[in-house]
């Protein structure tokens, strides 16, 4: 079986698969599939206690890809010191927006979910919907950050909140 091109992702690798976040290539493997000789990354998500099973040949089809640069992430900082964009639309609408930008796997859209749906102590109360997609966002974003900068989640969630009140002092 002759290999097209050599595969992007090795094992080790922490790559982002869109509608999970990060993971870590424990390996790569053959299977037999509907008769037909399959080579798969072996994706383990630990945190959620999930393996997944990605086709080498689709991963980055279906957006798998590698951890952000450190650029990206600054970026994505950035990102999250703007004003919130809130549209007027109904909130079915808007969440189903946020859904796709935390599915997305782009750490920028992510981070603007995070913008948009951050709440300070002293602003209204979040409907249940509105705190579950934020946890998601913010969960997606700290993960990527620290596997980012070396794998420490608690500096990074801290980084994440300073920048988050640095923004809502700046607001006051």
């Amino acid at each position: 079986m002759s290999k097209a091109k050599k595969n992007e992702f090795s094992p080790n690798d922490y790559v982002v698969y869109p509608a999970h976040g990060v993971g870590q290539i424990i390996n790569i493997e053959e299977q037999e599939v509907a008769g037909m000789q399959l080579e798969l990354f072996v994706i383990s998500f630990e945190k959620d206690k999930m393996t997944l099973r990605v086709p080498t040949n689709k991963a980055t089809e279906i957006g798998m890809r590698g951890l952000s640069s450190p650029d990206v992430v600054s970026q994505a900082l950035r990102t999250l010191k703007g004003k919130a964009k809130v549209k007027r639309a109904m909130w079915s609408r808007r969440a189903q927006e946020y859904e796709q930008k935390i599915n997305s796997g782009d750490l920028i859209a992510i981070a603007e979910v995070v913008r948009d749906l951050h709440r300070t102590d002293d602003q209204r109360e979040q409907s249940y919907s509105e705190r579950q997609l934020y946890e998601a966002a913010l969960e997606r974003l700290t993960r990527e950050v620290s596997a980012v900068a070396g794998g420490d989640e608690v500096a990074a969630a801290k980084q994440i909140g300073d920048v988050l009140m640095s923004r809502a002092a700046a607001a006051a």
